[in-house]
């Protein structure tokens, strides 16, 4: 019994799919309007100048073995219709620590004369998986059953995504798959103390969003991102930002049946934005915790002359 409950403890936690569990996989993130790239390769270049973004996220703070993920990209146009990026991603999840680093390709051709663009995305890359229950007993478990052990060094798994971008100054939709291979962890043929197969299934992202200009000195942005995986409920994101004079964005989100978030940025320059994120969960996995937060930063790097008169607001 104790050797059942820490391996579906360990699969819940990876977020992988197995026959005894089932549940969601990627990182998630409450501030995804700034963090694109991350699941949509089309996205790279779409701002027009070299965008570097980072956001930590630490989720469920207070509960032991909790998810902690960092990411950072950096993406640029390069020419007129190409776009290149780069995605580095690292997700600390229980006994488990993943890394994954994309490199994202954009091609981008104008489709309307009101400056619609639509970008095609192809990403590639690496998944790096490390998984040790001697981190049961450092970090404040102990198993006691030599049996639950499940281990995993480093192990490589190649990354294929593809993408869809379209957008205008004021308007997006976006469609993507991050991965296309479905791989196989570990299971009782290479490691003789597992009892599960555990497999990453593939993610839909679905993303959209409309900048209104309610005043000279007001913009709201709604937003929606939508997760759909097989063996999961269904994931969506609802949230509505407002932007105050180019300078503070002030918002709200709520992730269907798990959480509600409050946002706020601050346009600190130019090429400056910070942002944090506070979640609270509306599950019973509430009362274990003190919520989620984020931290979010955008720099961005352009030539002052040609500094766009009015930043797109995504």
């Amino acid at each position: 019994m104790r050797k059942l409950y820490i391996t579906v403890l360990a699969l819940l936690s990876l977020g992988f799919y197995s026959e005894n569990s089932q549940a969601q996989q990627d990182a998630q993130y409450t501030q995804y309007m700034y963090n694109t790239l991350s699941f949509n390769p089309a996205y790279a270049g779409a701002r027009d100048v070299l965008s570097f973004v980072g956001i930590y996220r630490s989720q469920w703070v207070g509960l032991e073995g909790a998810p902690r993920t960092f990411t950072a990209s950096l993406h640029s146009p390069i020419g007129e219709r190409v776009g290149l990026g780069l995605n580095v991603t690292n997700d600390e999840i229980f006994i488990a620590r993943e890394t994954y680093v994309d490199i994202d390709f954009s091609y981008t051709i104008p489709i309307s004369d009101n400056g619609g663009q639509l970008a095609f995305g192809l990403k590639g890359g690496a998944h790096l998986l490390d998984i040790d229950s001697n981190r049961l007993n450092t970090g404040g478990f102990n198993s006691g059953d030599p049996d639950a052990e499940i281990n995993v060094d480093n192990k490589f798994s190649p990354q294929v995504g593809v993408g869809l971008y379209y957008y205008t100054d004021k308007f997006y939709l976006g469609a993507s798959v991050p991965n296309l291979i479905e791989t196989e962890h570990f299971d009782d043929s290479n490691n003789s103390n597992s009892s599960s197969t555990a497999s990453e299934r593939v993610n839909y992202y679905f993303i959209t969003g409309y900048a209104f200009d309610l005043s000279e000195n007001l913009k709201f942005k709604p937003a929606v991102l939508t997760k759909f995986v097989s063996g999961a409920p269904l994931q969506v994101d609802v949230s509505a930002n407002f932007l105050i004079n180019e300078k503070i964005t002030l918002g709200a989100a709520y992730r269907w049946s798990a959480a509600f978030s409050g946002m706020v940025g601050l346009q600190v320059t130019d090429q400056l934005l910070l942002g944090f994120a506070y979640d609270r969960e509306t599950t019973e996995l509430q009362q274990y915790n003190d919520g989620s937060f984020e931290v979010m930063l955008r720099y961005e790097l352009f030539n002052r002359k040609k500094r766009l008169i009015s930043p797109r607001f995504f």
